[in-house]
């Protein structure tokens, strides 16, 4: 339930009935010990210090000093290899807007994944860093002729088609330009996915897509193919982001793979290929349960499969977009703490408010989606017992919320650092200039080395484009 004056105000949201805590977060043996689901591989502590691919966060921190996103090399290349492995045979797209920048874009080619992007500059970090434009994948739901053009000439290996308009453009650009289109077109199956509103993609009141249901994905279909210069590599399905449950999927693949049958039987054509999406979640909090690769390919490929024996067809060539499940885990943001201050809630409970030195500018999740978060202590070890605490930002908003409830030491203070996991996917592609602050580094880390890969803003940066 939400509030007009923001989520804080609406009735529960501070659990004055059953304490402040909300009940899924236990108060911890050992407040200064990792959960290992929720931190990347690398991850752990030696005397209190975080360490993540064997560079001390706090050596780290005083070279490049905080807010900082940290990037743990290993970690992301075994998820993205772990994909690679249990979908084989598949493509797997690596989700650029999920996090992107040209170091990333290459370990992505390097581990033999494809590339997702839905945008001209997405498209340019990933030629800058050498991919092969024949495994980019180019979606968005209003691609600008120029957007289109530049694909069609630089040969990007396909083109998930979301409207009627983009059909025509992607038409008058072949015919003009004398070259072949290979386009997906995207549809909506009419599933709702079990996630935030928006970020479930896959009902039909939205943006995305052509409907099944209505009929309008058959006519796109049918529109595509007498289209001259454009080639109909199949349909594509996303059903929504952070998805843990895979009956969504059972749903959609039926749906869609009987579009896909009656285009055979009807129009004469056997499209080769079929991308059920995939937007599969990760542990932001001990809450979350999420799956290791080789059980979704298991799940998924059971699916495919059995929808195509009942349909009696031949199995297309599979591809699916892990979403934030690569990066998302493999990196973690690092705060420095400014204020602590103790606030009386109702019933006599208090509530810790730790602020440091970031924020919604670097990660606007938690007031845009009410996402949960956790964090630790990441600069020394504490005896203290734990105490609840709430880490905001230093913006002048209410919901300047990093992490809603969390478990720190009750001696937190002025210039302790805290790391907060699980904050690759979507943060620092989300980052913004809010009350004019400056965007944080990436900074990889791998084997005892720490490579600032995006750098820090700074003050010449923010004022460039300030004509005044």
């Amino acid at each position: 339930m939400t509030h007009e004056a923001g989520w804080a105000h609406a009735p529960g949201a501070l659990h004055p009935f059953s304490g402040p805590a909300p009940s899924w977060l236990p108060q911890p043996h050992d407040v200064n010990a990792l959960v290992p689901i929720l931190w990347s591989a690398t991850a752990h502590k030696s005397d209190g210090e975080l360490v993540i691919g064997g560079v001390s966060v706090p050596d780290l921190v005083a070279n490049v000093n905080t807010p900082a996103y940290v990037l743990d090399e290993q970690d992301f290349r075994q998820r993205a290899r772990a994909f690679r492995d249990a979908f084989a045979g598949c493509d797997v797209y690596y989700a650029g807007k999920a996090f992107l920048c040209t170091t990333v874009a290459r370990w992505v080619q390097e581990e033999g994944l494809c590339l997702d992007v839905c945008s001209d500059g997405e498209l340019s970090v990933a030629l800058r860093a050498g991919v092969d434009p024949a495994r980019i994948g180019y979606h968005g739901n209003n691609k600008t002729p120029m957007e289109l053009r530049r694909a069609v000439v630089e040969g990007v290996g396909r083109i998930i088609v979301d409207s009627f308009e983009e059909i025509e453009r992607v038409a008058s650009i072949t015919a003009e330009t004398g070259r072949t289109a290979r386009v997906m077109v995207r549809v909506t199956a009419g599933v709702e996915a079990h996630t935030h509103e928006y970020i479930a993609t896959a009902h039909e009141d939205q943006k995305f897509g052509f409907s099944i249901t209505s009929g309008q994905a058959w006519d796109a279909v049918r529109q595509v193919l007498d289209a001259p210069g454009i080639e109909l590599l199949g349909l594509h399905s996303h059903i929504g982001s952070q998805i843990f449950d895979s009956s969504g999927f059972e749903v959609a693949a039926r749906r869609v793979l009987a579009l896909h049958a009656r285009v055979s039987d009807e129009l004469g054509v056997t499209m080769p290929e079929l991308d059920l999406g995939g937007g599969f979640g990760i542990a932001y909090t001990t809450q979350d349960d999420p799956s290791d690769p080789a059980q979704l390919a298991t799940e998924l490929g059971k699916i495919v499969d059995h929808e195509c024996r009942a349909l009696g067809i031949a199995q297309p060539h599979l591809s699916i977009e892990p979403g934030r499940a690569i990066v998302g885990p493999a990196m973690c943001t690092v705060y420095t703490v400014g204020t602590v201050k103790e606030v009386e809630l109702d019933g006599g409970a208090t509530r810790t408010y730790v602020s440091v030195d970031g924020g919604m500018s670097d990660n606007i999740r938690t007031a845009l989606y009410d996402a949960d978060y956790s964090a630790t202590l990441a600069g020394r070890e504490s005896d203290a017992p734990p105490v609840l605490a709430r880490i905001v930002g230093k913006h002048c908003e209410a919901g300047d919320i990093v992490v809603k409830d969390e478990f720190l030491p009750g001696d937190i203070r002025p210039g302790d650092l805290i790391a907060v996991p699980a904050t690759g996917a979507y943060c620092r592609s989300m980052a913004s200039n809010y009350n004019h602050a400056l965007r944080p580094p990436v900074v990889a880390v791998k084997d005892g080395v720490a490579t600032t890969i995006v750098r820090r803003e700074t003050e010449d940066d923010l004022l460039a484009t300030d004509l005044g």
